[in-house]
C-alpha cells in the first residue's frame, strides 16, 4: 500500500481536489482492473477517451483520479488530480508506485525497425550465461530470470513494465534488456524509467500508419536517446543513415557499431552457409550459428553492449558461438528430401530485403528460392505493393497470401499487394487467400536442395481474422507437411 503523497513526486500538477492523504492500492488506466483504493489515471487514447470512465472506476472502488480534463461534478471522498499530460503521469506515478525499479538494475533498451527482438534476447541469452540474473522484456516473451510470461506488445504499457522490474529486482536481477518500440516512446511509456544504455540498429519503412511521416517515426526513435543520462551509453549502426542522427543530442557516452564503415565495433563476414557465419569484429574472428548481413549487425551491437557492460573479450565470444537464432527469427529446419524452410518475421520491406539478400547469397542458381509473403490489415497499406515487390523480385517463385488480416478483408489486401508487382515478374506470382494452404502448395513445389522462406509472422503461433484470433503457426504447418513426405 503507497501513501499518494508519496508517489506523486516528480509528477506536474494543475490543480488538486481532496486529500493528498491516502492510501493506494494499485494503479490502474483500465477501468475494469479497478479494486478498492485504486488510483486511476484516465488517459485519451487513440481509439477510446479513458475520461469516459471516470465514474466507473469510481463506482468499482477507485478514490484517487488523475485526469487532464475534470468532470463536471466532482465527488465527495474522491482525490481529484489535474495534470497537463495524463500518459506521461501514468509512466512517472507507476514507476514510483514501484519504488523506481529501473533504478536498481541496469536497464537497457533496444529500438529501430528492425532486429530489437534479436538484439534484446540475445543479450538476455549472453548476460545469462555468463552467470548474471537477468531480465527480458521482448515481443515474443517475458522473462524475470528464468521465469516466462506471455509477451502481448512490443513495448508494455508503463504499469506492466514497471511491474515487472519490480519483480526482477525482488529477485536480485542485475540487467534487463527492452524492447522500445516508437509506439511506446511516443505513448509515454518508458517516461520515468532509468536508462543504462540505449541501441539504435536501424529505421526503414514501418509505422507510417500511426506515425503519418517517415522523420516524425525518426524523431520519435531519436527522443529515446535525447532522454538518456550521462552516465548511459547510446549504442548507434553507424551505416544506417539515421544513425549519427540518433546521437546528436544525447548526453550519454557515444557508441558506433558498423560493417561498412569505420566504428568503435566494426564487423566482417568471412564465410557463410546455411549452418552459420565466420565473422569478425575488431579483427576478432569467431564462428557463429546466425546467419546474414542483418545477424552480424546485431552480433556486432550485442558484442558492443557487453564491452560497455564490462564482460571480459573471451568470455564473450566463447559464449556467442553457443548462442541460438530467437524464434521466429530465421529459424529453419530441412526436410528428409533435403528442402530447406526458413521461417522469419520479417514484416518491412527492408526486414524482407534483407532476408532474400541473405538466402539468394548463399544459394546457387540451382536451387529454387520460393517465398510464402502476406501484408497484415489495419495496418500501413503503403507496405503492401513494396513487399510485392521485393518478393517477386528477389524470389523464383511467390505465393501472396493472408498475415493477419485483422477487419480487413482479406482479398482487398492481395489484391494492393498485386499492384507493387511489375510486369516482368506476373508470371512468378500466384495467389492463395488461406495461408495454410499457401505453405502446403509451397512445400509441394519445393524440390531437393529448394528454399522455401515463410515471412511475416514468425514467432507468431495465431492469426486474426475478422478481429477473432485462430491458431495459427507458420513452423508448426511445415513440419506437419514435412513428416507428410516421410510417409
Amino acid at each position: 500500500m503507497k501513501l499518494l503523497k508519496d508517489i506523486l513526486y516528480k509528477v506536474s500538477v494543475n490543480a488538486v481536489y481532496g486529500d493528498t492523504n491516502v492510501k493506494v492500492a494499485q494503479v490502474d488506466f483500465d477501468s475494469r482492473k479497478v479494486i478498492k483504493d485504486s488510483l486511476f489515471v484516465a488517459q485519451k487514447g487513440t481509439s477510446v477517451d479513458g475520461h469516459l470512465y471516470i465514474d466507473k472506476a469510481i463506482s468499482l472502488g477507485a478514490t484517487t483520479i488523475i485526469c487532464e480534463e475534470l468532470p463536471i461534478r466532482l465527488e465527495a471522498n474522491i482525490t481529484f488530480i489535474q495534470v497537463e499530460d495524463s500518459s506521461k503521469t501514468l509512466a512517472i506515478i507507476a514507476s514510483n508506485f514501484y519504488d523506481n525499479p529501473s533504478s536498481k538494475l541496469k536497464l537497457i533498451g533496444v529500438t529501430g525497425t528492425n532486429g530489437k527482438t534479436t538484439v534484446a534476447s540475445l543479450l538476455y541469452q549472453l548476460l545469462k550465461k555468463s552467470g548474471y540474473k537477468t531480465g527480458l522484456l521482448s515481443t515474443v516473451q517475458i522473462l524475470v530470470d528464468t521465469t516466462v510470461f506471455n509477451a502481448t506488445h512490443t513495448t508494455p504499457d508503463s504499469v506492466t513494465i514497471n511491474s515487472y522490474l519490480h519483480k526482477m529486482v525482488l529477485l536480485g536481477v542485475d540487467y534487463c534488456f527492452m524492447e522500445v518500440s516508437s509506439h511506446g516512446i511516443h505513448q509515454k511509456r518508458t517516461e520515468g524509467l532509468e536508462f543504462a544504455g540505449g541501441i539504435f540498429t536501424n529505421l526503414s519503412h514501418d509505422h507510417l500508419d500511426y506515425h503519418v511521416s517517415f522523420a516524425s517515426y525518426r524523431d520519435v526513435k531519436k527522443s529515446f536517446f535525447d532522454s538518456l543520462p550521462k552516465k548511459a551509453f547510446a549504442l548507434t549502426n553507424l551505416d544506417d543513415k539515421n544513425g549519427n542522427i540518433m546521437l546528436q543530442n544525447t548526453k550519454a557516452r557515444k557508441r558506433t557499431y558498423a560493417l561498412k564503415t569505420l566504428a568503435d565495433y566494426k564487423a566482417k563476414i568471412i564465410e557463410k552457409s546455411f549452418s552459420g557465419t565466420l565473422i569478425s569484429i575488431n579483427d576478432t574472428e569467431f564462428w557463429t550459428k546466425l546467419i546474414g548481413n542483418f545477424n552480424a549487425y546485431n552480433l556486432a551491437a550485442i558484442i558492443g553492449v557487453a564491452y560497455e557492460l564490462g564482460l571480459e573479450k573471451i568470455e564473450i565470444l566463447t559464449i556467442i558461438s553457443q548462442l541460438e537464432s530467437v524464434s521466429g527469427r530465421f529459424e529453419h529446419l530441412v526436410s528428409d528430401n533435403g528442402v530447406i524452410a526458413i521461417v522469419d518475421y520479417a514484416h518491412t520491406p527492408d526486414a524482407l530485403r534483407n532476408v532474400l539478400q541473405t538466402i539468394n547469397d548463399i544459394r546457387t542458381n540451382n536451387e529454387k528460392l520460393i517465398t510464402v509473403i502476406g501484408c497484415g490489415g489495419d495496418r500501413d497499406r503503403t507496405k503492401r505493393p513494396k513487399m510485392a515487390h521485393i518478393a517477386s523480385q528477389l524470389s523464383t517463385q511467390a505465393i501472396f497470401t493472408s498475415d493477419n488480416p485483422r477487419t480487413e478483408n482479406p482479398d482487398t489486401i492481395l489484391e494492393e499487394m498485386e499492384e507493387g508487382v511489375s510486369a516482368e515478374n506476373l508470371k512468378k506470382i500466384i495467389t492463395i487467400s488461406d495461408r495454410r494452404q499457401a505453405i502446403k502448395t509451397a512445400c509441394k513445389f519445393s524440390e531437393t536442395g529448394d528454399i522455401l522462406l515463410i515471412a511475416g509472422k514468425g514467432h507468431e503461433n495465431y492469426q486474426e481474422i475478422s478481429g477473432e484470433r485462430f491458431h495459427f503457426d507458420d513452423l508448426v504447418e511445415v513440419k506437419k507437411y514435412f513428416n507428410l513426405l516421410k510417409k
